[in-house]
């Protein structure tokens, strides 16, 4: 199950652990990945999506018609 947010297209980054020593070993970065289902009025039926925190924002700012049509444009099936 790759963590990747399905609005916003964010995916894990890599850094560093760093110790109190200042020693650094390579660690991963994980977006805030919620499974969710939303209801979409047009189609009269759920959608569930993969969103992160921010895309959860941006679908209650935008609205999820306007999020899904473009989701819909760049290639993404919802």
């Amino acid at each position: 199950m790759p963590l990747v947010c399905q609005v916003t297209g964010k995916k894990p980054m890599s850094g560093n652990r760093v110790s109190h020593a200042n020693n650094r070993t390579k660690r991963k970065f994980n977006p805030n990945i919620q499974n969710k289902r939303f209801w979409l009025p047009s189609e009269n039926r759920f959608v569930r999506l993969k969103v992160s925190a921010k895309g959860i924002k941006i679908i209650t700012k935008l609205g999820i018609e306007k999020v899904v049509a473009d989701m819909r444009r760049k290639g993404v099936k919802v």
